[in-house]
């Protein structure tokens, strides 16, 4: 079968190759991959070595069921986050996997996994969210609108920084109370910040925590250095807490709720690139150059 992997040699890092077809455990079921959404953790081809199937996030039909009668049966529509997802097949426990009901678009399915997980589980590491002030950096990407999303849904005052205005666009509609371009936008301390950018920008964040507050570091997308300047890490009050955060252990019970809130229509994830897998170049290229707002999605067998 055919699959995206690294090779350094490549222009974008990447190429097709042949892999081997998954042989699923008992307790794995079989996919047919029909879409997979691509991360900007993804393409850090530079630290994976050549022949890495890239990707991890993705979403299919059920070819066969695992044998141990685990998870869904054959047939099923399912997201899946899973290392390795840009391929033709992949072998997945029940546990990295969730069933999308009808009518929901596996497109759609396939941009929430990464991004879904780590909106929600940097939220839930930040503390409790009803009528906190919440800060998301980078709130048109991926990550960013889930988190725009979620926090609001648990009740925070969101506030949502962007690149631009143009990229702010429908944010105040996902739940933002405010969207600013320039973190000296932001009027007053903010009790959590889910930080996707990086460089000054998380820093600037930093500098905007009350006491007590919590700064998720989830992204590096701006690409720079984050410098802090002596003692701004030390205030009177009680204490702020600085987090990396990349937790993606046992995801099937997240997804599961994650799958419902986007059945339910309370999560929309934006697709701002979507086409053919062999077209993956073109994809990465435009986000790369943060020319897509949201998720680029490629179709495997669509």
């Amino acid at each position: 079968m055919r699959a995206l992997v690294v090779a350094h040699d490549a222009p974008n890092g990447f190429r097709f190759a042949a892999a081997p077809r998954p042989r699923p455990e008992p307790h794995q079921a079989l996919i047919d991959v029909r879409h997979v959404s691509v991360n900007h953790g993804d393409l850090r081809t530079d630290v994976r070595p050549a022949g890495t199937v890239l990707g991890c996030d993705a979403s299919g039909v059920v070819a066969r069921a695992a044998a141990d009668g685990s998870g869904p049966p054959a047939g099923a529509r399912v997201a899946v986050f899973a290392v390795g997802a840009w391929t033709e097949q992949l072998a997945v426990t029940a546990t990295e996997l969730a069933e999308v009901p009808e009518p929901v678009d596996l497109a759609d399915a396939a941009a929430v996994p990464l991004a879904g997980l780590t909106a929600l589980r940097a939220l839930r590491a930040g503390g409790p969210l009803a009528g906190g002030r919440v800060l998301v950096t980078g709130a048109s990407g991926g990550v960013g609108r889930a988190a725009v999303q979620l926090a609001a849904l648990g009740g925070a005052r969101v506030i949502a920084s962007v690149g631009s205005a143009a990229r702010g666009a429908g944010l105040a509609e996902l739940g933002a109370r405010q969207v600013v371009t320039g973190l000296d936008e932001v009027d007053g301390p903010v009790d959590l910040v889910l930080d996707t950018v990086g460089g000054p920008t998380l820093v600037a964040a930093w500098n905007l925590l009350a006491p007590g507050g919590s700064l998720q570091s989830i992204g590096w997308a701006g690409g720079e250095a984050a410098v802090l300047p002596p003692y701004s890490t030390f205030a009177p009050g009680r204490a702020r807490t600085l987090s990396t955060f990349g937790d993606s252990a046992d995801p099937g019970p997240d997804l599961v709720t994650l799958i419902g809130l986007l059945a339910e229509g309370r999560l929309t994830p934006r697709i701002g690139w979507r086409g053919s897998w062999e077209r993956a170049a073109e994809a990465t290229g435009e986000l790369t150059a943060r020319r897509v707002t949201g998720k680029a999605v490629l179709d495997v067998h669509a």
